[in-house]
């Protein structure tokens, strides 16, 4: 039931969430216009992203410890929990493939509420110096979790059969390709190959597409663990 395969495509449709990426580029920008030097925005957009690497870890491990108590009432149980999981990445994937044809902002489960939006950019805004972005990042992680927690919690699920010292390793290898864009952005607008600009702009051009992508992942991932459980 566990495959690489599987874990990457979650980790890869989590890591192209619209979501994830605007708030990276907030954070960027409140460090560019806090007149910080070119070294403080690398520096600042690499600790932003280590505090989500670090915390989404974390949940990680909270999120794979339900499932285990879950599992633990009745070793039959997982077999209904992995057909759930497999329904809901269906679901989920649905929903982002209905955002790739008929977007709206603020979708259910794909992207953050409009109603947080602005307690988040006040927050960002926040930031001057790269130390600041830790923290904030700590922060920001809660405001993330509605817009991408859904992959987590099906590959979670997965993993939660194995003993705790086999699922760290495959956390590790999810939440590094989920904070790979954000890593990109941050070394792309550094070597001045691009801005902070350019890159939003990509964004919201290509949201639909981000979407539709992320959406057909998790609804063909879903199918497959259906059939095959």
């Amino acid at each position: 039931m566990i495959s690489l395969a599987k874990i990457i495509a979650l980790a890869g449709a989590d890591a192209v969430n619209p979501c994830a990426l605007a708030v990276l580029v907030l954070v960027l920008v409140a460090l560019l216009t806090s007149e910080r030097k070119k070294s403080e925005v690398l520096k600042g957009g690499l600790m932003f992203t280590l505090a989500v690497y670090i915390f989404y870890f974390l949940y990680g491990l909270i999120i794979i410890g339900i499932f285990k108590g879950a599992t633990l009432i009745s070793e039959y149980i997982y077999l209904y929990i992995y057909k759930g999981l497999a329904i809901f990445s269906m679901l989920l994937g649905s929903l982002n493939i209905k955002d790739g044809i008929f977007y709206k902002p603020g979708g259910t489960m794909t992207e953050m509420p409009l109603s947080l939006r602005p307690k988040l950019k006040r927050l960002i805004n926040r930031v001057t110096s790269p130390a600041g972005a830790f923290f904030i990042g700590i922060f920001v992680t809660l405001f993330l979790l509605p817009c991408t927690i859904g992959p987590y919690i099906v590959a979670s699920g997965i993993l939660s059969v194995l003993h705790l010292i086999k699922i760290i390793p495959w956390l590790l290898v999810y939440n590094i390709i989920f904070v790979l864009p954000m890593i990109a952005i941050t070394l792309i607008i550094y070597a001045g190959y691009s801005t902070v600009e350019k890159i939003g702009g990509w964004k919201e051009a290509n949201i639909k597409w981000l979407h539709l992508i992320a959406g057909l992942i998790l609804f063909i991932i879903g199918l497959l663990m259906l059939v095959w459980s």
